[in-house]
């Protein structure tokens, strides 16, 4: 298992960047975090989890950087700091927003990295897309995947050229089985994994037991099993939906605190995408080659 050592080179941040994103209403702003030195550095453009922002998921973003990844953070309009409700007529329409703001940020990258001082540095050319819970669905959407109209039939493309692979952490399975206050304020959580193309690493929770469905910690493996290879799935046996706490330390949501867990997804997934973006692949053959104690298991297709 990686460890949960301190980074092992300085990192800086930038914020808040504003990405033009018009008829959005509220200014679609991003953190940029990169290391310090290095060049020829692959972007990770990251969507946070409900009611999160571009202030959260240190833990896994200063990993990323510290390993040589330029990260990108906007806050979607779900955030706190907007407070949109469940019920505001808003929120029907905000999944469709936070992929719009994935494709402004994809779309403007070249601008973001200039204001953050990256131009010359960063590789635009090896781009991923990473997110958590909603943030997964949103990332997973710009990989290939689509949410099913209420008809059932495939909904919109909104695959992104500019997108090499990806990472969904806890993403949300298919809509068969949603629990009623899913299926009522919920009704887009209807992916369809079956275009999805792109390379994936899926991270799930083994005591993954979501409120919104009835299938408990194996719907969060949907996406590894029903999305054309290539695809692997991290399996981490005792984290919950945060894996640790990947969204912050000591945060009201994580109920599994535990800084190795934190350690063990970012550092697999740095792995996994230096990997897959033609980089360096001795850190994801070492972890194919590990055991993973009983406390993971790796998989892929």
């Amino acid at each position: 298992m990686p460890s949960s050592h301190s980074l092992s080179q300085q990192i800086v941040s930038v914020k808040p960047i504003v990405v033009p994103s018009p008829g959005r209403g509220i200014d679609l702003q991003v953190k940029v975090t990169a290391p310090r030195s290095g060049h020829n550095l692959p972007v990770i453009v990251f969507s946070h989890g409900n009611a999160w922002s571009l202030d959260g998921y240190e833990p896994l973003v200063d990993r990323w950087a510290a390993a040589g990844f330029v990260v990108v953070q906007p806050t979607h309009l779900d955030s706190r700091r907007n407070a949109i409700a469940w019920g505001d007529p808003r929120f029907a329409t905000i999944w469709r927003v936070r992929i719009t703001d994935l494709h402004a940020v994809l779309d403007h990258l070249a601008d973001v990295l200039a204001q953050a001082g990256l131009e010359t540095r960063a590789d635009p050319e090896r781009t991923a897309v990473v997110g958590h819970s909603w943030g997964a669905q949103t990332a997973g959407a710009l990989l290939g995947a689509r949410v099913l109209d209420a008809e059932g039939g495939a909904g919109e493309d909104f695959s992104h050229s500019a997108v090499s692979a990806g990472a969904l952490i806890g993403a949300t399975g298919t809509g068969d089985t949603l629990t009623p206050f899913a299926a009522e304020n919920l009704p887009f959580m209807k992916p369809d994994f079956s275009t999805m193309t792109a390379p994936a690493l899926i991270v799930a929770g083994g005591k993954d037991d979501s409120q919104l469905s009835t299938r408990g910690p194996e719907w969060f493996t949907d996406a590894y099993h029903l999305g054309p290879a290539p695809k692997s799935l991290l399996t981490i046996t005792e984290a919950e939906h945060t894996m640790g706490g990947i969204a912050g330390e000591k945060v009201a949501e994580t109920t599994d605190e535990d800084p190795a867990r934190v350690a063990l997804t970012a550092d697999t997934i740095s792995a996994y995408l230096r990997s897959v973006l033609g980089l360096d692949d001795s850190g994801w053959a070492a972890l194919n080659g590990t055991a993973g104690d009983g406390g993971w298991s790796l998989a892929s297709k």
